[in-house]
């Protein structure tokens, strides 16, 4: 087995066909052919099979790539940090949940590369496709928060996916809202205050669990609630609606404007103020590239962690 060959499976499972994947690597459909039945045949199994619209991953195959991805990925980034370089492109991306901070960061590091010579993607989305996303090699990093409530669950999903996590800061809850809402002006909120006011979160899915949640308290009873996909009709509805959501107060003006403000959450004995932990997630044993790494300096540069 050799790297030429994981690369030319990984091209071939992107493209889903043999001659889009050999016009790709400058190589003959012949030659492009004869590598994969010969790793297949060291490997014992069948990677991909033909149909009449392409090549499809088999169940090994789908299995394999996963493994061809961080083999070739982590031979990438040792290329990166000590080779020559070459005429690739080399990939990057971030999945996090809905964090503002998270996007400044990933436009600053952009910021340092020609971008014409990489391939960048910045992902908001929910908290299972953020795991699924990194456990995949979609993405190199997720970014995603901890707490007392859903600790425990989310560090055995993590752990199926064989992530780690990193701590980066521990925020105390706070309620997000808009600069002229009647509470604004508040120097701090309790839960009761809330009630007439719609609760605003983001979808995480059909069937998915309370320990998913971006906001924290999502177990509790709310009178009105608004499900959003994203940041910007969450902040929409801020102004239209007079709604709320439950969040680290880290909020960069640069991106989400001064419409809305962060106003800190008043616990108590029913709704305690449970500690977020935010922090990023990698696949286990792994070496970040270069963009990898800028991008974790720029978050910690936000945060202003040492």
């Amino acid at each position: 087995m050799t790297l030429t060959q994981l690369h030319y499976v990984i091209t071939i499972a992107e493209t889903k066909s043999f001659n889009k994947a050999a016009e790709k690597l400058y190589v003959s459909q012949p030659s492009l052919t004869s590598a994969i039945k010969e790793l297949e045949k060291e490997l014992g199994i069948s990677i991909f099979y033909r149909n009449g619209r392409g090549a499809v991953l088999t169940n090994d195959g789908t299995e394999f790539l996963l493994y061809a991805k961080q083999i070739y990925g982590q031979y990438e980034n040792v290329l990166e940090k000590y080779g020559k370089g070459g005429s690739y492109k080399k990939k990057f991306g971030v999945s996090t949940q809905h964090y503002s901070f998270a996007v400044k960061a990933f436009v600053d590091m952009a910021r340092e590369f020609d971008m014409s010579k990489y391939e960048f993607a910045i992902r908001e989305t929910r908290t299972g496709e953020v795991i699924s996303d990194v456990n995949t090699m979609k993405s190199e990093i997720g970014v995603l928060y901890l707490c007392d409530f859903n600790r425990k669950s989310m560090t055995k999903l993590l752990k199926n996916a064989n992530l780690e996590f990193h701590h980066l800061i521990d925020c105390q809850a706070y309620v997000y809202l808009w600069k002229n809402h009647p509470l604004a002006k508040e120097a701090s909120i309790r839960f009761e205050q809330l009630e007439k006011y719609p609760c605003l979160s983001f979808e995480q899915g059909d069937n998915s669990s309370f320990y998913l949640a971006e906001e924290i308290l999502s177990t509790n009873e709310y009178p009105q609630v608004i499900k959003a996909n994203d940041r910007a009709t969450m902040l929409n509805l801020m102004i239209g609606l007079n709604g709320y959501t439950l969040c680290s107060g880290i909020i960069c003006e640069e991106l989400n404007g001064s419409d809305c403000i962060a106003v800190p959450f008043h616990a108590d004995e029913q709704n305690p103020n449970s500690l977020m932990e935010i922090g990023y997630v990698t696949r286990k044993n792994t070496i970040l590239s270069q963009m990898g790494e800028r991008y974790i300096h720029y978050i910690k540069q936000y945060l202003k962690i040492e």
